[in-house]
């Protein structure tokens, strides 16, 4: 995370406008976003990166504006070059020649390509994959049980979803961790060697190429099987579009998960009397208001902060704003979803919150594809950390927790809890 640029002084009478962007900004974004959804709800701002772009924080704006297909997921719509140095989409992915997948293509590649990708998701395959998801949640919890104390982010919510997902994709248990070492360099946005995140996707590219052609030979029931079938039946998946597919699959569904899982278990220790509700309904055997609360816990504080990147194809008009040709536009789901003309008491944690059509999934052609799957982990994860550890509490004072720098992304660096050790 990086100083942000110097503030603004709005009109006679309003509050100049909040830094964005700083370490403190970073640990609770939401009066920011408040400000602005009021004050400047289309918000052009100069990012930490240089990047000039405009900031969508109303609900009504930022809906519309998901699903506007004048806002190009392709970066070769950017007005400015900056794209070619890397400072728009996922650190990394240009120099790997990964450029090619969902979150960077719009129709009719885009079509194509989540036709062939939807089938692994669908509600009948997430369901079957449920026992596994248990599974590894048991197992993690196992492996930290005894001892009464854990970070909760590098042993549990981290480990979580890469393991499932590589069992998805099918990637033997023997390399597992060698994609659990790129994934840590991936996540920690710059807090690693310099240049470690593009040698990590270079490397996890080489090792996608070699899976797809190993399989091609062995074909399995998983997702990288699946996208090899459809190639040779004439879907005309090349095998770069394929290990993109497989990169981003990766990429899009292991971090959203990790800070879904770590946001919404830090969000119920700092709400002891909303989690006691909801562990008062698991006791009795009820599932329902656990689907219900990780709606809440996603509207709440979600995983994804921003929509990643789009730009205009054509001027337009977004929130009473005019948005020129090739203008980089960044819808703050973040901001939308605590906004009071949509929910009430956005600001309030309420797990029982049935109108709860929150933005943090997206919106449009590009609604998160592997929804039901994160929905499926924390759901384990939270339900069996209750379940497992009822006095599970914090291990730390709030204000000393940090959270990873980086645009897009909402999530904690570590989270010590303690709890009393489980007996044999």
């Amino acid at each position: 995370m990086h100083d942000s640029v110097t503030p603004e002084t709005g009109p006679q009478g309003i509050p100049a406008a909040p830094e964005l962007f700083t370490w403190q900004f970073a640990t609770d974004p939401y009066p920011a976003y408040a400000w602005l959804r009021e004050h400047s709800p289309v918000h052009r701002t100069t990012l930490p990166s240089g990047v000039e772009a405009w900031l969508v924080t109303r609900y009504a704006d930022a809906r519309q504006a998901l699903a506007d297909g004048r806002l190009s997921k392709n970066p070769v719509h950017h007005s400015e070059r900056a794209h070619a140095k890397g400072k728009v989409g996922i650190p990394g992915e240009r120099s790997a020649d990964l450029m090619t997948h969902l979150l960077n293509i719009d129709p009719p590649d885009h079509t194509r390509l989540r036709r062939l990708v939807s089938k692994a998701f669908t509600p009948r395959r997430v369901a079957e994959f449920a026992p596994r998801v248990q599974e590894l949640t048991d197992r993690l919890i196992d492996g930290f049980a005894a001892k009464g104390e854990a970070d909760l982010i590098h042993e549990f919510a981290f480990p979580l979803p890469i393991y499932a997902i590589c069992d998805l994709l099918g990637v033997p248990a023997e390399d597992q961790d060698d994609f659990r070492d790129w994934a840590g360099m991936m996540i920690r946005h710059g807090g690693g060697p310099r240049g470690g995140v593009a040698r990590s996707v270079k490397k996890m590219r080489a090792y996608l190429l070699e899976l797809i052609h190993r399989k091609r030979s062995d074909l399995g029931d998983d997702l990288i099987s699946g996208l090899i079938r459809a190639s040779d039946h004439g879907e005309h998946l090349t095998e770069n579009e394929a290990a993109a597919m497989a990169f981003i699959l990766l990429f899009a569904g292991f971090e959203t998960t990790v800070n879904l899982i770590g946001n919404g278990t830090y969000t119920l220790l700092r709400h002891p009397e909303q989690r006691r509700l909801l562990q008062d309904s698991l006791a009795r055997g009820e599932r329902e208001p656990l689907g219900t609360a990780v709606e809440e816990l996603l509207r709440y504080d979600g995983p994804v902060e921003l929509a990643t990147w789009r730009f205009a194809t054509e001027p337009l008009t977004v929130g009473g704003q005019s948005v020129a040709t090739g203008d980089p536009v960044l819808v703050v789901l973040a901001a939308a979803d605590r906004d009071p003309a949509r929910f009430a008491d956005p600001d309030a944690l309420d797990l029982s919150r049935r109108d709860n059509q929150h933005l943090g999934y997206g919106h449009g052609i590009h609604y998160c594809l592997g929804a039901p799957l994160a929905r499926l982990e924390a759901q384990s994860a939270l339900a069996t950390l209750l379940t497992r550890l009822p006095d599970l509490r914090l291990a730390a004072d709030p204000a000393d927790l940090r959270w990873r720098g980086g645009l897009i992304m909402r999530g904690l660096r570590t989270l010590p809890v303690s709890f009393t050790p489980e007996s044999d």
